[in-house]
């Protein structure tokens, strides 16, 4: 093997140390598990014949679906907001990330208030007009794709809009300049080139909507992930891990199928290419474009609103009104007047950070290592390690992590993280490794290996290589990776629940308390809270992947020669 390749193999030992640590060993008890009690052919048996199998084609069925209309949602705004310029442009780009700071939670309970039976839609409409607010109301399955795709679209958007980026527009020019329409040349160049991101996608918003658990569990719709809590709930600890398992396979397979597809074809450039400016609407398009514009803002902002706008309500006096009859400021001020307020806060940032950070460093040096990994075996190994934690709920992950470091044994080394604020950190980088892995894999699978090699020829080791070559070319994605991860840390729900130490409750657990406590006003003004604070980091992300103007891009051969 050449340096760069022991190199590569070298790094793989300690970052593969901490996935098979964190994320393998502890899902490997939930397998082991799933033979235990009533015995491992009982426990699979007894979940193919029950109701319990249809809850998983449910699952996948609604999951293809939402990946469906994800890819179509999120392709087309990030070809609109990345290529073209039109009034409403800058709005719509803002708000296209406003789905990302819904945490499930809240997410799911905004959704519910709008547009279910009792939402305010349907009231407000059968007002107006009289149709009853059942007809026109959103409910069951189709509420569960309403939540999903509004909330899981971003995954694609955020793909393909780093995909865009680092595409070479030359490439369009020279299929145009040869005479080939526009159509087709999005069809035979451009979709082509972005298979890589739409992969990462299409990996994010289906194992995304597998683990899916709380839109489900309003919207009446069994969903494999909702019949694991009934099981785990009911003491069935040895059941549950069998539904886990088989969860596990659906997605592990549904992965493999993916990285197939993606590895039929090389879509790579020898360079990030050169970017033109966006195309300009004039006429009667620029009018329609600005109206559609319109139209989608109010959609991605009417969760959000409603949210805010239940913040300012009177606790307990919401009952038939379209709207809440009374508001007022106290549930504001009794979050900032009482000392222990802003505990829940501190806990999630912090926790959330830690997590980040860690999944930055494991899961781009694991993208890297499995892009450029010179043995011929190991590979798909060492991607369905990172990338397992997606086939699982939170629920289960948090159970497997309680589990393995509950008390000290041989398999974790003395560590004992049960009633510690360790946990937390821990639970939130196993379950979102999977996102900064898929997004920075998706951006480094647009650079040919030759780039690498060229620099180390040049005299470059292969670490400042990755530095001043690679890094350069790949950061967009791996600060999409790192934007997911922390937002989603900051609103999660359904681990926290399991792992989380007494006395220094998340706020999505605040949340929770506040709403079974039935103070919708305080739960909705730490929902509003939790969205503020996303929101900023939705924003700061963006100005820092913006970067200065006219800084877009690190030439490649400047690079190269800046480490000689």
């Amino acid at each position: 093997m050449t340096p760069g390749e022991r190199f590569i193999v070298f790094l793989a030992l300690p970052i593969f140390a901490v996935v098979l640590f964190f994320v393998v060993l502890p899902m490997l008890q939930t397998a082991v598990n799933s033979t235990g009690g009533a015995g491992f052919l009982d426990n699979y048996a007894s979940f193919l014949s029950g109701s319990t199998s249809r809850s998983l084609w449910t699952s996948v069925w609604i999951s293809l679906a939402t990946v469906a209309i994800c890819a179509v949602v999120g392709t087309a705004l990030a070809v609109l907001l990345t290529r073209f310029d039109f009034p409403g442009r800058r709005l719509l780009d803002v708000i296209s990330v406003l789905p990302l700071a819904l945490p499930s939670l809240i997410g799911a309970l905004a959704f519910t208030l709008l547009y279910n039976e009792t939402g305010i839609f349907p009231r407000a409409l059968e007002q107006l007009t009289g149709i009853d607010a059942g007809v026109v109301s959103v409910t069951g399955v189709s509420g569960v794709l309403l939540v999903h795709v509004l909330t899981m679209y971003p995954y694609f958007y955020l793909s393909v809009s780093a995909g865009l980026a680092g595409m070479d527009t030359s490439l369009e020019e020279a299929a145009a300049g040869l005479g080939a329409p526009k159509w087709k040349v999005w069809l035979t160049v451009v979709l082509p080139m972005l298979t890589p991101a739409m992969v990462a996608g299409a990996l994010l918003t289906f194992m995304t909507s597998m683990a899916s658990f709380t839109a489900p569990q309003l919207y009446g719709v069994s969903m494999l992930t909702n019949r694991i809590v009934e099981t785990r709930v009911s003491g069935n600890y040895e059941l549950a891990s069998a539904q886990a398992t088989v969860l596990a396979v659906v997605s592990i397979v549904f992965l493999f199928l993916m990285r197939w597809y993606q590895g039929r074809q090389t879509y790579r450039s020898l360079s990030k290419g050169i970017q033109r400016g966006r195309t300009k609407t004039r006429g009667w398009r620029s009018v329609l474009a600005g109206l559609v514009s319109l139209v989608l803002a109010a959609v991605l902002v009417a969760p959000v609103a409603v949210i805010i706008l239940v913040s300012f309500s009177k606790n307990r006096t919401w009952t038939t009104q379209v709207l809440p009859p009374e508001y007022t400021l106290e549930n504001y001020l009794s979050i900032f007047t009482d000392p222990d307020a802003f505990l829940p806060i501190n806990v999630s940032l912090q926790m959330a950070f830690f997590a980040t950070i860690a999944a930055v460093v494991i899961g781009g040096a694991a993208a890297w290592i499995i892009s450029r990994w010179p043995l011929r075996r190991g590979k798909g190994v060492l991607d369905a390690m990172v990338m397992l934690p997606w086939a699982l709920p939170g629920t289960v992950i948090g159970v497997n992590i309680a589990t393995a470091f509950a008390s000290p044994t041989p398999t974790n080394f003395g560590l004992v993280l049960i009633g510690t604020l360790f946990i937390l950190p821990v639970a939130y980088f196993v379950r979102y490794i999977p996102l900064v892995f898929r997004e920075t894999t998706a951006s480094i699978d647009t650079i040919d290996p030759s780039v690498d090699e060229a620099a180390q020829s040049l005299g470059a080791s292969p670490l400042r290589s990755i530095v001043t070559v690679i890094m350069p070319l790949v950061w967009k994605g791996l600060l999409a990776g790192a934007l997911l991860a922390f937002i989603d840390g900051v609103g999660e729900y359904v681990a926290s629940a399991v792992v989380y130490p007494a006395g220094f409750p998340p706020m999505s657990i605040e949340i929770y308390n506040r709403i079974y406590s039935s103070d919708f006003g305080s739960a909705a003004a730490y929902g509003s809270l939790q969205i503020a604070i996303i929101f900023v980091v939705l924003l700061v992300m963006n100005l820092l992947e913006r970067g200065p103007k006219g800084d877009d891009s690190t030439p490649v051969v400047a690079a190269a020669a800046g480490v000689r």
